[in-house]
């Protein structure tokens, strides 16, 4: 059971909605009628809450309605060049999930498709209701998939399950994509809600300072192991000069449990 947090809402978004509860940020894609199909505006609105998250520690993203992300909705961007839609408005999105100092929980309620399959898998923990499911169609336009899902897909997967989602457009279930793990976990669409903000809130709970630095040497994670130590090594430094590892030391002789802020 949840404890009772105080909840903050935050105005000024037209296609998401951003709320803070307790210390968890919550970004809902706010177009159900459409599937919450993205437009450049509103990636930008995503990487705008992204970057203003107040005093929240970790934060949960999710789409409301039928879908988690049904991609980029092509009727809304067919005046622009899609370059241009990339590296202005889309891939620095990605870039500010990837990049995040808090970690970054999806959940993925329905499609996520194209850009939505991208958006999600982009972020850290991925939970998956059993009647949600991840699609790469673009091929299928004779457009080739983005988002980062050409770096992010055969990572999670290998390159041979990733030939099949992302070449044959293979739309892979809540369930197979927990057994590829390609997510964390794939829970019932009555616990979906529930699971995904107990896992953001048990996140926040921890020291998010050092759980930032174990995501940026995480994402190196394919570079060769001299590189790895290293990094490892710079963070460690700062993580033991944090106020969280004297928290989590005193705590462990004490036998209790820690209290981290993150600091």
């Amino acid at each position: 059971m949840l404890k009772a947090v105080q909840h903050e809402e935050v105005m000024g978004y037209n296609f998401i909605d951003f709320d803070i509860h307790g210390d968890v940020a919550t970004i809902t894609l706010a177009r159900p009628r459409k599937l919450n199909a993205i437009t450049p505006a509103m990636a930008d609105e995503i990487s705008h809450a992204l970057a203003n998250y107040g005093k929240a520690r970790a934060i949960l993203i999710r789409g409301e309605g039928r879908a988690f992300c049904a991609g980029a909705d092509l009727a809304n961007i067919d005046d622009m060049e899609p370059h241009e839609v990339l590296t202005k408005h889309f891939n620095p999105l990605i870039l500010a999930l990837t990049d995040h100092r808090l970690p970054i929980v999806a959940e993925v309620n329905g499609a996520a498709a194209g850009f939505g399959c991208s958006l999600a898998l982009a972020c850290d923990f991925v939970i998956a209701g059993e009647g949600g499911y991840f699609l790469q169609p673009l091929l299928n336009l004779g457009l080739v998939p983005d988002g980062g899902a050409n770096w992010i897909v055969p990572r999670l997967i290998g390159r041979a399950r990733a030939a099949e989602m992302l070449m044959l457009g293979e739309k892979i279930h809540g369930p197979q994509a927990l057994d590829w793990g390609m997510i964390h976990r794939c829970v019932p669409e009555n616990m979906l809600e529930h699971e995904s903000f107990a896992l953001a809130a048990r996140l926040a709970r921890g020291p998010t300072k050092s759980i930032g630095m174990t995501k940026a040497i995480l994402a190196a994670f394919d570079r060769d192991l001299e590189t790895i130590l290293e990094a490892e090594a710079k963070a460690q430094r700062l993580a033991g000069k944090s106020a969280d590892v004297k928290e989590g030391i005193g705590a462990f002789l004490e036998k209790r449990k820690p209290k981290f802020k993150g600091k």
